[in-house]
C-alpha cells in the first residue's frame, strides 16, 4: 500500500521546524530529508526515522520496525502530532549521520 500524499505532507510539516523539509518519492512511497539529508522514510503511511543514540535519548521509549521487507530497522514515529518533538528529533537524527556524499555526474562513453 502506497503512502497518502496528504500524510506525507502532513509528517513534512510536523518536520518543518528542522529545516528546509522535501520528500521523494520512491517506488510508491518516500523518502524525506532535512537540508538534502535523507533522515527518514514514509511507508504505507507511517514515519520511520534513521536511528541514532540522540534519538534513542530524546524518544526514550522507542520502537524498532522494518519500514519496508529487506529494510535496516528504523524508529517507528507513531505520534507525529508534536511537531516540536517531530523538529527535535529530525535535528538530533542528522547531527549524528554522516553527509550525504554528492553524486558523481555520469558521462558519456565514447
Amino acid at each position: 500500500m502506497a503512502s497518502n500524499t496528504d500524510f506525507v505532507q502532513y509528517v513534512a510539516d510536523q518536520c518543518a521546524g528542522a529545516g528546509d523539509i522535501t520528500t521523494r518519492k520512491m517506488f510508491g512511497d518516500y523518502a524525506i530529508y532535512c537540508n538534502g539529508q535523507i533522515f527518514g522514510l514514509i511507508c504505507d503511511n507511517r514515519f520511520y526515522v534513521k536511528p541514532t543514540e540522540g534519538g534513542r535519548v530524546l524518544l526514550g521509549n522507542v520502537f524498532l520496525q522494518k519500514p519496508y521487507e529487506g529494510a535496516k530497522d528504523y524508529f517507528y514515529i507513531a505520534d507525529i502530532d508534536d511537531c516540536h518533538l517531530i523538529s527535535d528529533l529530525v535535528r538530533v537524527t542528522c547531527k549524528e549521520l554522516p553527509l550525504t556524499k554528492p553524486k558523481k555526474k555520469r558521462t558519456k562513453q565514447d
